[in-house]
């Protein structure tokens, strides 16, 4: 995707300093009686805004617009507690209600509502501890966040591998990461959850306290309660090598042959790299992000990407936080937005081929519908990436194998569009399959990714043979379906 953008930060924490409701803004707003009772009854340090205030807007916000709704109030809780009583009152009234941690989700609904909206940001806390390298980290946060409070003990984790996602989404959905290679997706390296169950009971989960639990909550998201910390594992950090090299139409070539003759040569763990083919507002290119788990980077590794012709490059040591934020913001914020995602074998030349034309097709046939970005992620990984877990995850139904692949990302103005680009995304979906299989690729029946996949998704092209166990689970925690009010997969 050409960039992950949000509100810009400074925007967002200036919102955050207000902590009272504006009277005069909200005096004309008619309350509904579910919100008032939440207020009613929560602590003090949790509180619900109403249209009007600036924290019910920041609360409501989405990257996307087609996943932002109006609420009638939004709740920002301060203490798992106050979650619980929450959720009881919700289903009591059976009253919808979303839950939003980065607000990155791109499906209408997933982590929005007309109901209310629940908002996470005061679950902020990030605490290290040394003695166990580990971290226990609020769902409020940003990654970047998270790394920019651990950069001084020299650490870090698994998170989002681009700036302004949500932990949330990641320690629930999956998490792909510069560090992937090395330790794994996000969820595969959280040691526990803080999670308020359906009931409204605090408890907390781990493979030991409740396996099966533990198991559905990687991958299942929001299903089985709502998570408010998790402790996740840290692992030593030093400045890191890597940055942004870009390419335009006509240098497209030398990129694509860079990238095929880095999956089929490179299998040092430490590096890792991020290709996006676009098309934005009429304009064709190709950016990289190349990384390297060090300061320095080993010869050879990305030579030919800084050989081939290209237009700019931002490489260097650099911290990994900053890596991470290299990004241009602001590209895609305000846009309706649709994601999907096709599994790879082997990223080959004429592989890479047809995703270039599968973008430049897209690009110039939907900007007569209001598409102002297609984009064409190739994330490039080791098949050993599923390897650094012990007990099994919701998602992937089986980790025998790991795959690159394909992130596909359409951006849009205009909602009377929406039916047309989101069968554009699944018929190019489909084209890449279809490609892939002709080259002798056997992605077909790859578990679609749930955190890029499109919302007419089924839950078996995401998670395959565990669909029945995470139902069972869902039955045993939540037998009133009290997390059916909320967005998102349902099981």
């Amino acid at each position: 995707m050409v960039a992950f953008a949000d509100l810009s930060l400074s925007f967002l924490y200036g919102l955050s300093g207000f902590t009272t409701r504006d009277a005069s803004s909200e005096s004309h707003v008619v309350r509904s009686a579910v919100c008032e009772q939440i207020a009613a009854q929560v602590s003090s340090s949790s509180i619900v805004y109403y249209p009007g205030s600036y924290q019910y807007f920041k609360d409501n916000y989405h990257w996307s617009t087609s996943s932002t709704q109006d609420s009638e109030c939004t709740f920002e809780p301060a203490t798992a507690d106050d979650v619980g009583i929450a959720l009881r009152i919700l289903g009591e009234t059976q009253t919808p209600f979303g839950i939003k941690s980065g607000g990155h989700a791109a499906n209408a609904g997933f982590s929005s509502t007309p109901g209310v909206q629940i908002a996470m940001y005061s679950f902020s806390d990030v605490e290290y501890n040394s003695t166990t390298q580990t971290a226990t980290v609020g769902t409020g946060l940003l990654w970047d966040d998270v790394y920019v409070a651990l950069q001084p003990y020299n650490v870090t984790v698994v998170g989002a591998k681009v700036t302004a996602i949500g932990v949330g989404g990641v320690v629930l959905g999956g998490g792909y990461s510069y560090l992937t290679n090395q330790h794994g997706l996000g969820f595969d390296n959280v040691i526990s959850f803080e999670l308020v169950l359906p009931n409204g009971t605090v408890t907390d989960i781990s493979d030991s306290t409740n396996p099966d639990l533990f198991f559905a909550l990687r991958g299942g998201f929001n299903n089985y309660g709502i998570v408010t910390r998790v402790t996740v594992k840290t692992y030593p950090q030093s400045l890191v090598w890597g940055g942004r090299v870009s390419y335009t139409h006509d240098q497209w070539e030398g990129a694509s042959s860079a990238m095929a003759n880095y999956w089929a040569t490179v299998k040092d763990p430490k590096a890792s790299i991020y290709n996006t083919y676009n098309y934005v507002s009429g304009v064709a290119e190709v950016s990289v992000i190349v990384f390297y788990d060090a300061p320095t980077c080993p010869d050879g590794i990305f030579d030919d990407f800084m050989t081939a012709p290209h237009i700019e490059s931002d490489i260097g040591t650099r911290s990994y936080v900053n890596l991470v934020q290299s990004l241009p913001l602001n590209l895609t914020s305000g846009l309706r937005s649709v994601f999907h995602w096709v599994a790879m074998e082997e990223v080959t030349q004429p592989a890479l081929d047809m995703i270039a034309n599968e973008t430049m097709f897209w690009g110039e046939y939907l900007t007569d519908y209001s598409a102002r970005v297609v984009s064409n992620d190739v994330d490039i990984y080791l098949p050993t990436l599923y390897d650094h877990v012990d007990s099994p995850t919701a998602y992937p139904s089986t980790r025998s194998k790991g795959y690159s692949f394909i992130e596909l990302y359409y951006g849009w103005t205009d909602a009377k569009y929406d039916d047309i680009v989101l069968n554009a995304v699944n018929a190019s979906a489909q084209h890449m399959i279809d490609a892939l299989t002709a080259l002798g690729q056997d992605v077909a029946n790859v578990d679609v990714y749930p955190n890029n996949a499109p919302p007419d998704t089924s839950l078996e092209r995401m998670y395959g043979d565990n669909v029945p166990r995470l139902k069972d689970i869902k039955k045993t925690v939540d037998p009133d379906n009290i997390m059916g009010l909320s967005g998102g997969w349902k099981f």
